[in-house]
């Protein structure tokens, strides 16, 4: 799995400009447009928060854990239906701000969560967070569907039976490439490039091949309720952010400037500057080299 630190890196390192940006629960993962793409991108989330309850049949009292819950956006949510709401996060940052905000969230492995830890739960989601589970060494050691099939595992024992599981996930498509064809050295406008900087900018992560891998490792744990693509929508949901990290704030801009010494003396954060040029998942996503899914099970 992607490490705390690689992870920290990711999320930590945009904490203050991200909330500056899209809010102080913001949402950092695809909205739901179901084709209007006339909605705000506020109105896509809050049609995605309710398509999540509503698919985990979350209701007053309901006792939900929010795995990989970012900046807690799902957690606020549901808090205002009277739901009862944990999240996790391995990003302090994270954690660090939903708390402020009046969300119980620490940071912990949600992969490692047990019973012991918090009792059951009623529902469970894991909005974005199943993209950083394998990392590319266990991917290259063979182990990547071993480290889902035990992540369904440890989940089995959070829910009763007839619970439900929500996650969404970016996923490797049709279009991908081989693992050792990627690079940073490659053509600016290749796939091979656009993939490169995506592993840069989210280190220690890689992604299921398909929906059926998740699928078949949930088996036979969970059946499966109903799957659906939100490619096109994480499409307009990029376009949305990018405005609003650009839009100025003189707060905001003073982080970027912040953050030159890190882009000088690290060279992660300086293969970073052309994610502010271009989104390298939006192109992934284009180019069906990625896709997006949403996935519902129910505990069997």
């Amino acid at each position: 799995m992607a490490s705390q630190n690689d992870l920290e890196f990711t999320y930590s390192t945009i904490d203050q400009i991200f909330r500056l940006s899209v809010g102080q629960t913001g949402d950092y993962s695809g909205a739901m447009y179901n084709g209007n793409f006339k909605l705000t991108l506020e109105e896509a989330q809050r049609q995605k928060h309710r398509f999540i309850a509503e698919s985990l049949n979350i209701t007053k009292g309901t006792k939900v854990l929010d795995m990989g819950c970012g900046w807690g956006p799902f957690l606020t949510y549901i808090k205002g239906q009277g739901a009862i709401g944990r999240g996790v996060t391995l990003s302090s940052a994270q954690a660090a701000a939903c708390v402020q905000n009046g969300l119980t969230v620490e940071v912990k492995d949600c992969r490692l969560i047990t019973p012991a830890d918090y009792g059951t739960f009623d529902a469970v989601s894991c909005i974005g967070g199943m993209e950083h589970f394998c990392s590319i060494e266990q991917y290259k050691a063979g182990q990547q569907d071993a480290v889902y099939a035990d992540f369904f595992k440890n989940l089995y024992n959070l829910l009763p039976v007839g619970g439900r599981f929500y996650m969404q996930t970016m996923v490797f498509s049709k279009n991908m490439l081989p693992l050792e064809e990627i690079s940073l050295e490659a053509p600016k406008d290749s796939d091979s490039y656009s993939l490169a900087l995506m592993i840069a900018q989210f280190p220690g992560s890689w992604l299921p091949y398909g929906p059926e891998q998740v699928i078949r490792n949930a088996a036979p744990h969970f059946k499966l309720i109903s799957q659906s693509s939100g490619r096109l929508d994480y499409i307009e949901t990029i376009g949305q952010w990018r405005k609003r990290f650009r839009a100025f704030n003189l707060k905001k801009y003073a982080l970027y400037a912040s953050l030159l010494p890190r882009f000088l003396t690290n060279k992660a954060m300086r293969d970073l500057i052309a994610v502010f040029r271009v989104s390298p998942n939006r192109v992934c996503f284009e180019r069906e080299t990625m896709d997006h899914y949403r996935l519902v099970f129910e505990k069997v």
